[in-house]
């Protein structure tokens, strides 16, 4: 049997850098209030970039408010993202609701999610096809 070692084909073997740096202070800081990331100006610019993107997208309306609704707040969180050699990539920003303060009944009726697996789908239609359900 004819191998690669036999025709002197080998893979180049790779040598890692198992290394760790330790990056200063300031730059690793991921601030866990706004207050705390308004004093810092990259995190005021990606924060800034961050609004500016939900605005472009059009991602809320604003309404009046209506007394008998209940207010659901959000909050900004913050990471570090790196390169694989450490070195910092971009400070990420995104504005999440705070979903645990909504009330069943009252605040949402129903869940809507944008993703469905397709072994989900095989499910339903076995199910339907195995109790006769009508598909809609």
């Amino acid at each position: 049997m004819i191998t690669r070692a036999k025709n002197n084909i080998f893979k180049p073997k790779q040598i890692l850098n198992l290394s760790a740096t330790t990056p200063s202070s300031n730059e690793s800081f991921e601030p866990t209030i706004v207050s705390q990331a308004l004093k810092i100006p990259h995190w005021q610019q990606a924060i800034s970039e961050e609004f500016d993107a939900l605005v472009r997208n059009s991602t809320w309306t604003f309404v009046p408010l209506n007394p008998t609704q209940n207010i659901v707040g959000c909050k900004w969180i913050f990471r570090i993202k790196r390169n694989p050699d450490g070195l910092v990539m971009r400070y990420k920003t995104r504005l999440v609701a705070k979903g645990f303060h909504q009330r069943p009944g009252i605040d949402f009726l129903d869940t809507f999610s944008p993703v469905v697996k397709p072994t989900t789908i095989r499910i339903l239609l076995h199910l339907a096809v195995t109790y006769g359900w009508a598909l809609r």
